[in-house]
């Protein structure tokens, strides 16, 4: 089963290192996201560890996206332009954009948009693994307070990608762009940008 939610990131920023734009994000571990499918709304958590299979692998890739568009790539692990740290609490990742990518109008448009405080938000793309694989992958529990309701609990999956995205799930969490920094882009005609 393949899931795109879309959380809230705590802290989403541009910075400029060596000439290079470079964005941090948090993707935060035990908070809520509402979800709608087809009218039917659910809700689901991402327990501590449960992208370490992928993140423990030095061969898996995971990408970092504009809007979970495959032909919109921003950085890569295999690449060396996307780095993870990971906590109890969040999922922490640097990407430095590779050298000649600025110019690609999809990371324009990405930098320009965080630039402007329209991306707020961090989407995993994931895969449940299968429960003869992993048996307790996934469960649910009564929500506190309302044991009519269930939060799908995810302790282990396949993550291969995150994507930055506008519409966050998890409101529980905020992002921003905390970084002012001016960086040269080029994309048909010359741009400058001014990161707020």
């Amino acid at each position: 089963m393949e899931s795109r939610a879309i959380w809230e990131v705590d802290g989403l920023e541009v910075r400029q290192q060596r000439g290079r734009p470079r964005i941090f994000g948090r993707f935060p571990y035990n908070a809520w996201a509402v979800l709608s499918d087809r009218g039917a709304v659910r809700k689901e958590s991402i327990e501590p560890g449960a992208f370490s299979y992928t993140l423990e692998d030095p061969l898996q890739e995971i990408s970092l996206l504009f809007g979970h568009s495959f032909d919109k790539p921003l950085a890569s692990r295999l690449g060396g332009s996307l780095t993870f740290e990971d906590s109890e609490d969040f999922l922490s990742f640097i990407a430095e954009i590779p050298e000649g990518a600025e110019r690609a109008s999809h990371v324009v448009d990405a930098l320009a948009m965080l630039g402007a405080g329209l991306i707020k938000g961090i989407s995993p793309g994931f895969r449940v693994p299968p429960k003869d694989v992993v048996p307790n992958a996934e469960r649910l529990v009564p929500e506190p307070g309302n044991p009519k309701v269930f939060i799908r609990m995810l302790a282990k999956l396949v993550l291969y990608e995150l994507s930055l995205v506008t519409r966050p799930a998890y409101e529980s969490s905020s992002a921003e762009l905390r970084a002012l920094n001016r960086f040269h882009v080029s994309h048909s005609t010359a741009k400058r940008f001014l990161l707020p």
